[in-house]
């Protein structure tokens, strides 16, 4: 039985913790001589105050659905998977050989090839860290954050060596053909006679994400296996007595993982760039922990934590240009500053909120 009731878990803690973030980037904001209120404002506007604004919000937000999902799997297992920025280098390399390899006539069969590509490469590269967890015992910790060093010098040496056209500069693929290129949500909407920005690149991967989601909470709450990977990370002695493979568990939670790392590239390479670039993942594989962590592992709070950092990200931005004082290292502040309270400062907020409802218990019985 938890100390806490499980909306409370889930819902209170997370809100007094990014309110805690929120109040000390406004002294930080006014410490610089600007109003917090204004550049709050500015970040609320910027983000969902316009089409342009909630078109890039929910395009960051996509990235971090899929980022998320991934540390949440591995968390269900108790294993810390940092290397969803190599299994996303790794995805967009497979969704880009997709792209390029055949002239496709739509994008509807376009799309489902790329998500595939991406998917398995990201749990091919998830592979190898899994299996030396599971069989030599290596820190799937260390072994990940290895991998993404792996990846992204891979991914520099295939697009200035392999993949880059004769006599281009630029280290990057060529150009997706057209009937690879997803479509976006000003055309998506347009179908329904719904207007929107031409600008942001949100496209159909949020409908993906959305699928995602759904599929996580099916797979970890609704099926044998979900069952056995939280057996598992509660307790990996009770689950060995109970007949519950390690190796498989450790195998399976980690392919999946790497799997939904590897699908963020479907929205940035195949989505927006419509071509493979030397860095597509842009450190939405470490901001994944934080979602993951603030969204306390569940679907559901995974997206709402991604669509938060969406607005950090695109307010944050919009702040940037309208507040000068504010630069973009202090956006970052104020990001690590609510990454800080949702995960390493957690029990700060969550022992006084215990206290409370045993002293609300005791004074009802």
């Amino acid at each position: 039985m938890t100390a806490i009731p499980r909306w409370a878990d889930v819902i209170l803690v997370p809100l007094l913790s990014l309110l805690l973030a929120f109040l000390l980037s406004g002294l930080v904001v006014l410490w610089i001589g600007e109003n917090p209120l204004t550049a709050l404002f500015i970040i609320v506007k910027g983000s969902v105050g316009s089409p342009y604004g909630w078109g890039y919000t929910l395009y960051y937000t996509t990235n971090f659905v899929f980022t998320g999902l991934a540390v949440a799997v591995a968390f269900h297992a108790k294993m810390f998977n940092i290397g969803g920025e190599g299994q996303a280098t790794l995805g967009g390399l497979g969704a880009a050989l997709v792209c390029l390899a055949v002239e496709w006539p739509h994008w509807l069969l376009a799309f489902p090839a790329a998500v595939i590509a991406a998917a398995l490469f990201g749990a091919a590269w998830a592979a190898v860290p899994a299996y030396l967890q599971a069989r030599r015992g290596s820190h799937i910790v260390i072994t990940t954050i290895m991998f993404n060093f792996i990846a992204f010098a891979l991914l520099v040496y295939l697009l200035v060596h392999v993949m880059k056209p004769p006599g281009q500069m630029a280290p990057e693929s060529r150009p997706f053909p057209p009937g690879a290129h997803l479509p976006t949500a000003h055309e998506m909407l347009a179908w329904i006679g719904i207007p929107f920005s031409k600008s942001p690149p949100l496209n159909v991967s949020f409908l993906l994400a959305l699928v995602a989601c759904v599929l996580v909470w099916l797979l970890i709450w609704r099926t044998r296996l979900g069952y056995e990977i939280r057996a598992f990370g509660h307790s990996e002695t009770a689950a060995v007595y109970a007949g519950i493979s390690p190796v498989r568990i450790i195998m399976l939670s980690m392919l999946i993982s790497g799997g939904l790392a590897g699908l963020m590239a479907v929205n940035t390479v195949a989505g927006e760039a419509e071509r493979l670039l030397i860095d597509s993942v842009q450190g939405a594989g470490f901001v994944g922990i934080a979602v993951a962590l603030m969204g306390r592992s569940h679907p559901i709070g995974v997206l709402c934590a991604a669509f938060l950092f969406g607005i950090l990200y695109q307010g944050g931005a919009e702040l940037e240009f309208e507040m000068p004082a504010v630069n973009r290292e202090m956006i970052v502040v104020i990001q690590a500053l609510v990454i800080l309270f949702a995960g390493a400062l957690d029990n700060m907020v969550r022992l006084p909120v215990e206290r409370l409802f045993a002293m609300v218990r005791r004074e009802a019985s």
